[in-house]
């Protein structure tokens, strides 16, 4: 019950203006009270006895201000979101499928491609949050981080546990693809997508990229594939003989090839990108191409709390009235 009360937001606000009468209202029945009873003074009291009903007479008062509270708080339109309405809807379901392989710890990307790869990943995800989005992770096989989902906020935790050696190291991009397409097959969504990146070129698992992009088409998957990787060469840390991290300059090479087709295959896009910057133009770009495909609407209804503050306010009023006319009449 109180996690609902600290979801309540009101519609009209300005309402609660209007409470200022409360204060106003009593101080003006203080002064009424003195003015119709006065004073009188005498040497003691104990010869005036005081009446339970004529002290009781004031709680009109109070339960006149609460009901007036209340009233003002049904105005302001009290309401909660926490109530969402059972609609079917047809949207976009994504898998980001990574390459996590250890040539991804090239520093060409600041910090090095993985982390820039995530991080561009995740703010994609953060203005998309209508969709379904997974997580597929591959080097020298692949494993799903996460299924589809819309909790964002659970996908992006996910991200920040990424990092290499997770899994055998390698280059299994048909088996990245395949076990993408793999959780999309029996999506209901119009538009199923995979955004595959990688920096490299297949070189372990079972299934061929080529393979796996025709699965993709056979079950209307479009797939999307990014060349992380600047040009020439990139700086990229390597164990010596002693298990001391040291640095090399490695020639870039991406099977831009095998990219391309695989992205004619699924009907999607191969994307080249040199530099962080890039990559965040090749997501923004990507965003546009899909949302070119479906408008999403959130269905969400909000439940009015107002009933119950209008009711007690009615209650609350009839009872200051009953009593002012029956049991206190004559003294107020």
């Amino acid at each position: 019950m109180l996690s609902k009360w600290n979801e309540i937001s009101f519609a009209n606000p300005e309402f609660f203006w209007t409470l200022l009468i409360i204060p106003l209202m009593v101080l003006w029945y203080i002064l009424r009270q003195k003015k119709l009873y006065g004073t009188v003074k005498i040497t003691t009291t104990k010869s005036f006895g005081s009446s339970p009903i004529a002290i009781f007479r004031h709680s009109l008062i109070v339960i006149r201000s609460i009901a007036i509270a209340a009233l003002i708080t049904a105005l302001a339109r009290p309401q909660t979101s926490l109530s969402w309405q059972d609609v079917t809807t047809e949207g976009i379901d994504i898998i980001i499928a990574l390459d996590i392989s250890g040539s991804m710890l090239a520093e060409d990307f600041k910090p090095n491609r993985l982390e820039a790869s995530k991080q561009v990943a995740m703010d994609f995800i953060s203005e998309r949050p209508y969709d379904r989005i997974g997580l597929v992770i591959y080097a020298g096989e692949s494993f799903t981080q996460c299924p589809l989902t819309t909790d964002h906020d659970v996908l992006l935790n996910l991200f920040d546990d990424i990092k290499n050696g997770i899994i055998e190291d390698g280059t299994a991009i048909g088996m990245g693809l395949a076990t993408s397409v793999s959780r999309l097959k029996d999506s209901k969504a119009i538009s199923k997508v995979v955004i595959l990146l990688t920096d490299g070129s297949n070189n372990r698992g079972s299934i061929p990229p080529v393979t796996a992009a025709e699965i993709a088409q056979e079950f209307g998957v479009r797939v999307y594939t990014v060349g992380v990787g600047s040009n020439g060469s990139a700086r990229m840390p390597m164990q010596d003989q002693f298990g001391r991290t040291v640095y090399q300059n490695v020639e870039v090479k991406i099977d831009e090839k095998t990219l391309k087709e695989i992205a004619n295959i699924a009907d999607g896009q191969y994307f080249r990108a040199t530099n962080k910057k890039s990559l965040e133009k090749i997501y923004q770009e990507i965003d546009k191409l899909e949302k070119s495909k479906i408008e999403v609407t959130e269905y969400k209804r909000k439940s009015e709390w107002f009933v119950p503050f209008a009711l007690a306010a009615a209650i609350l009023l009839l009872l200051e009235f009953l009593l002012r006319n029956i049991i206190f009449k004559g003294i107020v």
